[in-house]
């Protein structure tokens, strides 16, 4: 299981809502025309955190982060299974708030005083990596990436559609 997110204006989120299926075609084009472009996640419209995201969901919970940027806010209306289950979004208000909020938290500080039997403990997915003992770096590296995207998504002003792939 991937975490995948994608960026749309407002008026595509508006789209989206009414239309999952014309939201899930404009997302398959964005990804596959990045995969050749690979832009910077500033600059990107889609981004992966790969398996990390169930760690940064546990971590950013732990820091009482004011959004759900793991698994979004909102459910899309009617939205089929885009994967392991249908998309959800958040409003660019909700991402300028979570844009905010990441803004105060560095990579370091999410994951300060949190070791891999910690996610071990807590069942988070993928548990077989927590279980050997592997470092938080895989994690606080993805962190650092969805921090620009998130970012530029807020300035831009634009909404973010999220599930895993």
């Amino acid at each position: 299981m991937i975490g995948e997110y994608a960026r749309v204006t407002p008026a595509e989120l508006d789209r989206a809502l009414g239309d999952p299926e014309w939201a899930l075609t404009l997302v398959d084009a964005r990804r596959e025309a990045e995969a050749d472009e690979c832009p910077p996640p500033a600059l990107a419209r889609c981004l992966d955190v790969d398996k990390a995201w169930d760690a940064l969901g546990f971590l950013l919970r732990r820091a009482a982060f004011p959004v759900d940027i793991v698994h979004g806010e909102e459910p899309v209306p009617g939205a089929d299974d885009w994967g392991y289950g249908p998309p959800r979004h958040l409003t660019p208000e909700q991402v300028q708030k979570a844009a905010a909020a990441l803004a105060e938290i560095s990579g370091d500080d999410l994951t300060a005083g949190v070791g891999p039997a910690d996610l071990a403990a807590a069942e988070v997915y993928p548990s077989i990596v927590w279980e050997r003992g592997e470092p938080l770096d895989y994690v606080r590296d993805y962190y650092e990436l969805l921090r620009p995207f998130l970012c530029a998504a807020a300035e831009q002003g634009d909404g973010v559609l999220m599930w895993l792939g």
